[in-house]
């Protein structure tokens, strides 16, 4: 498989100084003021962050049809909803958890996988914020075992590991010697969560092509592979931001197919059914997709 060019590293910009004093401002003010300094701030971020910035401009031009100008103003709504999310994430790490609320309306789903024995895999795709749900929400029957970047900012990760220790949560790095695949392995069977991410691949064999937003792209298979390997269900999820203090939790249940089928067509068509479900929200949420490379295939 040809290797995509990684265009964007998938971190969280600025310096670890501009980290320490966003938390500390978000501490002292509401991160509304910052909403409001991040108007004036996102022209200059877009003008110089060009590959992002052309890469948001083609996906509204392609996948979605809308005109020049309209693909414009969308990718600065995009980069601004995508600076409100960051700083809605600082601001939580300030310890201002009850400003934002959660609307559930697919609680039902997740309390009943939550009540049956056995774990389940969550897979989470970079729209929305879902990894500020899993702060803001708190559950004590099963550990929730998130698998991350590896090389995120040392200030960004020190905050994850202190708000997921008191949440239930343990964050598994993505490390080179592959020792998060152990973990990940113990996790499952001792009846635990696995939240990964089911939507990037840069040059992976273990993922396949699929039909997604008026063109092809390829998608990751892993959280499939492990779902089949433990026959355990997979619950698509997605947090969308839909006011300044509102997230809304969208769930989709991806169950292991009971058929004699060959395992790696069960793996293809669980991973097709998450990319229908990230379609659908896609689709309704277009300004909050935030991969910001060529993501889809010439």
């Amino acid at each position: 498989m040809e290797k995509k060019e990684k265009d964007w590293e998938g971190v969280t910009g600025g310096s670890t100084f501009g980290q320490k004093a966003l938390k500390i401002l978000f501490s002292i003010v509401n991160v509304r003021v910052g909403y409001f300094i991040l108007i004036f701030i996102i022209p200059f971020y877009m003008l110089f962050a060009r590959k992002g910035y052309l890469a948001i401009m083609r996906y509204f031009r392609r996948q979605h049809g809308y005109s020049p100008i309209k693909s414009f103003w969308k990718t600065y709504v995009n980069h601004y909803m995508f600076g409100q999310m960051l700083m809605d994430r600082f601001a939580v790490y300030a310890g201002r958890k009850n400003i934002f609320k959660v609307d559930n309306p697919d609680n039902d789903m997740f309390l009943s996988l939550l009540n049956a024995p056995g774990g389940f895999i969550m897979a989470t795709s970079h729209v929305g914020n879902a990894e500020l749900c899993g702060y803001l929400l708190r559950q004590n029957k099963k550990r929730i075992n998130g698998l991350i970047f590896g090389g995120e900012a040392k200030e960004v990760q020190a905050n994850r590991m202190k708000i997921s220790e008191e949440n239930n949560m343990r964050l598994i790095p993505v490390s080179n010697d592959l020792s998060h695949i152990f973990v990940i392995n113990e996790a499952l069977s001792n009846g635990e969560i696995l939240n990964i991410p089911g939507d990037r691949v840069f040059g992976s064999e273990k993922s396949i092509e699929c039909d997604f937003l008026n063109g092809k792209a390829d998608f990751p298979i892993g959280a499939f592979v492990l779902a089949a390997q433990f026959r355990v269900p997979v619950l698509a999820y997605f947090v969308l931001k839909v006011s300044a203090s509102c997230y809304r939790v969208h769930l989709a249940l991806i169950p292991v197919p009971e058929t004699k089928a060959p395992k790696r067509e069960q793996i293809n068509d669980m991973t097709r059914t998450f990319v229908g479900e990230l379609e659908k929200v896609v689709r309704t949420y277009p300004e909050q997709w935030f991969n910001f490379y060529n993501f889809w295939k010439e």
